[in-house]
């Protein structure tokens, strides 16, 4: 993956980084393919609402609600 990475501009680079970094907590493979499929459901259309984050950082296991 390292060798790819030198060859992406900058700013992919960067986006791709950070895309690993939020999935790297995920245990399974499943999980990775739930989360990034859903995140590109949610950003189809351009605009993202504060239930559809939620949503994401709910899979993501970085957002719970109160205990």
């Amino acid at each position: 993956m390292n060798i790819l990475m030198k060859f992406l501009p900058k700013d992919k680079r960067a986006l791709l980084e950070l895309a690993l970094r939020i999935t790297g907590s995920l245990k399974t493979q499943q999980q990775r393919n739930d989360v990034a499929q859903y995140g590109i459901e949610m950003l189809a259309d351009g605009k993202v609402t504060v239930a559809e984050w939620a949503k994401f950082g709910s899979k993501l296991g970085i957002l719970r609600g109160k205990h």
